[in-house]
């Protein structure tokens, strides 16, 4: 284990960010692109959308909800080797999945048992990018996250050709081997241990600071409400294009255009965050307004050039978030205490990644089209922009300190004596 007062804003770290980015491809650029299967499923076991959603909803379910695990895990074991154990089960998952025979294997295959890899590789990944960087965080987090950018922009037209070549059973093996590469990303994690990991005590300690911590707490409603709209054009996207007349291969590209949007987003938000004064919330703020924006003009749209804008608006700031939302939590709750923070804040999130797909698919059930689908993602987004404003310094001209060793011994104490504070780290 490498040691350091501070973060070390690179070296070794910029390994860990290609770590992250291959890593992220083969999470979330695989999740994003699972539309593709979707209209693949709904044929095959002859089901109504909302069933086939909840394989997709209970994978990231189960990766966030299982995230407090893998982060624990980590804390003691490192980074590394569990890492390598939630690769090695999210291609065991795909695996079993190829030999699915009906709904329920699907859930515990992909839903379960890959959700059960994630959990283990995302958080731990970007915990421990977290602890390499600090003036330049958002930077190496817009970077790492570009993997997901670029692999639905491969990813969406592979798997359609996957599937019009090998059927889905075929297509699922060669995912199951593209996943078997996070087992390299984590062997590149190098543990990092900082001067202020022994002031913020134990897990328990850690915990009960947490939730005794009231700009955390409201950070965490913020991204749960934006997590239920987020995926939601990833999984239904497809299949409202192709009830507007679209070819299945033509939707699939769509979901491309809207990845390289994704990617120039995340860069250019990864930049921003770190070069504009203030603090990064209040860009948080912004990409997650024009998000939902876009995401409910998405029913209003019907000719070609309009879905193609919108999908280029969409990409772009869903894109954008996405670093600066990671890059808020150490500024909220320090680096010491980022591995349970992180942990503690992806599952929380998980009920937003459970119910946003399964509502969806259960809206264009009722309705028979997607018009209430979006427009309800997207006011789920506009909900939590609007308790974003409510985090500390949001309207600071300057951006917000990131919390203290001294400020951490402090509140490690209070809680070991049970005597929380009012208003929690970071809003004296």
């Amino acid at each position: 284990m490498a040691g350091r007062a501070e973060p070390p804003d690179g070296g070794w770290g910029w390994m860990v960010v290609l770590s992250a980015f291959f890593m992220s491809a083969l999470v979330f650029g695989v999740l994003r692109s699972f539309g593709v299967f979707f209209v693949e499923f709904v044929a095959a076991f002859e089901e109504q959308a909302a069933r086939v959603s909840w394989i997709a909803s209970i994978g990231i379910a189960v990766q966030q909800f299982g995230s407090p695990i893998g982060s624990a895990l980590s804390t003691k074991f490192g980074p590394r080797p569990v890492v390598m154990t939630g690769g090695i089960l999210a291609a065991l998952g795909m695996l079993l999945a190829s030999f699915a025979t009906s709904l329920p294997h699907l859930y515990l295959s992909i839903g379960l048992l890959s959700g059960s890899g994630w959990a283990l590789t995302f958080t731990p990944t970007l915990a421990c990018l977290s602890r390499y960087f600090s003036c330049r965080r958002s930077l190496a987090m817009g970077l790492a996250l570009t993997g997901v950018g670029l692999s639905s922009f491969a990813f969406a037209p592979l798997f359609q050709w996957l599937l019009n070549r090998y059927a889905w059973r075929g297509a699922l093996l060669l995912v199951s081997a593209l996943s078997c590469h996070i087992v390299a990303c984590g062997a590149l994690l190098r543990p990092l241990s900082l001067a202020e990991d022994t002031a913020v005590g134990g897990p328990g300690a850690q915990l009960t600071s947490l939730l005794h911590h009231g700009p955390f707490l409201r950070y965490t409603v913020a991204l749960t409400l934006i997590n239920t709209g987020y995926f939601v054009p990833y999984v239904h996207l497809v299949a409202h294009l192709q009830d507007l007349g679209w070819d299945p291969l033509s939707a699939a590209f769509l979901l491309s255009v809207a990845a390289i949007s994704d990617l120039v987003g995340r860069v250019a938000s990864g930049w921003l965050g770190d070069a504009v004064p203030g603090p990064v919330a209040r860009l948080l703020m912004l990409w997650t307004t024009l998000t939902g924006v876009s995401l409910a003009l998405f029913p209003v749209a019907q000719a070609s050039i309009a879905l193609v804008v919108l999908a280029v608006a969409y990409g772009f700031t869903s894109g954008a978030l996405t670093p600066v939302a990671f890059s808020v939590l150490p500024e909220l709750v320090g680096t010491g205490r980022i591995y349970c923070g992180l942990g503690l804040l992806q599952m929380v999130e998980s009920v937003g990644g459970l119910l946003g797909a399964p509502l969806s698919g259960y809206l264009r059930d009722v309705t028979g089209n997607y018009t209430a689908s979006f427009v309800v993602a997207g006011a789920f987004l506009l909900a939590g922009s609007g308790i974003l404003i409510t985090l500390p310094h949001f309207f600071s001209c300057f951006s917000a300190p990131t919390s203290s060793p001294q400020d951490l011994v402090t509140e490690a104490l209070d809680a070991k004596v049970s005597l929380p504070r009012e208003e929690g780290l970071g809003e004296e």
